[in-house]
Order: structure tokens, then sequence, then C-alpha cells
């Protein structure tokens, strides 16, 4: 048994998506079987000033009276182990991946019952010459780039000061871009033709929610009934190297939710639909980088897909 021992630190976000990771590499029979991950930790001093203190709300932002509080926690990547296979069988190319994401902060003593995800559990098959199948679930397709390119991602970004207990902290989602999150889903990836490739797939349908800002319960939230069908989600990019190198992309998802109700009542049910797109480009010379991006939706929220993307009348809201 040969062993080839490497860290590759941004693709274990998506540890089986790129051939480029690259962890233990265990030749398995007709398998090659790969174990990677990541460790991080991160001690974070997050002063408040107003009343923006720590506080208990959405993603545990909200408001609070803390002026200051130290953490620590991970960084916006979590920690990682994942267990990847491929093999080729009957002129397919067939892979799996499994991860699990501990996450490294308690809050309460006697508890170590930190963040727990699995964010990956999926099969992929398929061909060079026709592209591939992936079920199973993954990151989401739609703002999955933006992610990727987030350059905070070796890092902490937003949340430090109130996220403590939790898998992670935000990067810069919500105030960069949308959270692609993690979906099970069904999704065709095509080949790449110089350059180009798109994916396209459907990914289970998720509820819509809304806060409920009241005196006695200022960050309660109303979940509107939704999830009868899957979203539709789709994006596509080019990427070239060079001197200049670089990749623009663009990205759309779409869900339909039936009946969106007022939550003050149970009268004035209707359907609507959430739609959102983004645009992105990324350009590397000499070794400086550059991203410029831009999201705009309808329903879809801003930091959590479907969170607050209606009002509590059940009216959609734009957002960008």
């Amino acid at each position: 048994m040969s062993k080839k021992l490497g860290l590759a630190v941004a693709s274990a976000l998506l540890a089986a998506a790129s051939s480029a990771n690259a962890g233990i590499t265990i030749p398995a029979g007709d398998w090659t079987l790969d174990i990677g991950g990541v460790v991080n930790a991160y001690y974070t001093h997050t002063s408040f000033s107003g009343d923006t203190g720590a506080g208990t709300g959405p993603l545990g932002l909200g408001d609070g009276n803390a002026d200051s509080t130290a953490n620590i926690t991970t960084g916006l990547l979590p920690n990682y182990l994942s267990v990847s296979g491929k093999t080729r069988q009957n002129d397919l190319d067939v892979g799996f991946t499994i991860s699990i994401n501990p996450g490294v902060s308690t809050t309460a003593s006697g508890f170590q019952g930190a963040q727990q995800e699995n964010r990956q559990a999926f099969l992929t098959f398929g061909d060079k010459s026709w592209g591939s199948i992936k079920l199973g679930k993954d990151l989401g397709i739609y703002a999955s780039d933006a992610i990727l390119n987030d350059m905070t991602l070796l890092g902490v970004g937003s949340g430090a000061g109130s996220l403590a207990g939790n898998t992670t902290t935000l990067g810069r989602i919500g105030t960069g871009f949308m959270y692609a999150d993690w979906k099970s889903q069904v999704a065709y990836s095509s080949p790449n033709w110089n350059g180009f490739s798109f994916t396209v797939g459907l990914t289970q349908a998720w509820d819509a929610s809304t806060s409920v800002n009241t005196p006695k319960n200022p960050n309660a939230f109303s979940a509107h009934r939704g999830g009868s069908q899957t979203a539709y989600e789709g994006k596509a990019s080019y990427e070239w190297a060079g001197d200049v190198a670089g990749k623009v992309w663009v990205s759309a998802i779409t869900q339909k939710f039936d009946n969106i109700s007022d939550a003050t009542s149970v009268s004035g049910t209707s359907d609507d639909r959430a739609t959102a797109w983004d645009l992105g480009a990324t350009v590397n010379v000499a070794g400086f980088g550059l991203t410029g991006y831009y999201g705009k939706g309808d329903g879809i929220g801003q930091t959590v897909q479907f969170n607050d993307g209606f009002d509590l009348n059940g009216k959609s809201r734009d957002s960008d």
C-alpha cells in the first residue's frame, strides 16, 4: 500500500468536487480512497457599540446588551474530515464523498455537544465525454462560486462575536453574498469545453421563514408553508489561465412556495415564487487577485436562503 500525504485547504470545502484535493491516498482494489480534512481555530475579541451587542437572534445576531465578547471558534471554513473514493467501472467514472464537520466551540459548562454537521454525502457517475451526474448532499449550485471566492474563506470574517457554539463564523455571508448552503440534490455537470462549463440541478425544497419581532419574543420565527416542489438551480462559468488568469460566472435559483400565509392570521394564503441570480468575476495577475460580485433576488432573503424573503403578510421582498 502506498500513501501520498498532502493538504489542500480550499478543496476541503468541496472535498470531491474537484480532483485537486489531496489527502492520504490509499489504493483499494479497483478503488482509490482519499482521506483529507482541515482543523482550524481562532481566538477573537469583538467590541460592540450602541444597542447591537451579542444577541440570540437569527444566526446568533440580534439585539443584546454586551459591550464586548471573547470567543475561541473555527473560522468560516469548518473543521473537516472527508473520505472520498473513485473508480472506473463499466465505462463510467464513479465516485463518492462522505464528510463530517465537528464544531470546536462550546458555551455551557459540562456540555460537550458542540455543533456537528454532516455537509456532504453524495455519489457521482459519468464520463469526461458527456459530463457527470451527482446524487446526494453537497454545496448548493446557486451562489457557490461566491463563497469559494470569499477572501475570508481561510479566516473569520463576520459573526465572530455572536456565533460561539456554532460550527463556523459567517465570513462575508449576508454582507457580500447569499449563502449557497448544503443541499440534497440531483445535478448534472457538463464537461469542460476549453474553460466553459455549466451545472444544472434540482435541490430539496425548503420552507420560507419570517422573523417576528415582538417585545416578548423579539427574534422568533414564523415558518410559512412552502416546499411542495423542488428548487431549480444552475450556474455557468468560463475560466482561463495565463499571465492574467481569471474566471467569470453566473448562477440562478427559483422555487415555488405554496400557501404563503399571513403570520398574524390563518386567512389570506396564496402561492408565490422566489427567484435570484448573481454575476461574478475574479482576475489574478502577478500574485494580485481582484473579485467583483453582484446578486439580485425576489423572495430569496439576504443571508440564508428564504429567511425573511417574505414579509408578515406573505408578500415577497426584493434584495440585492
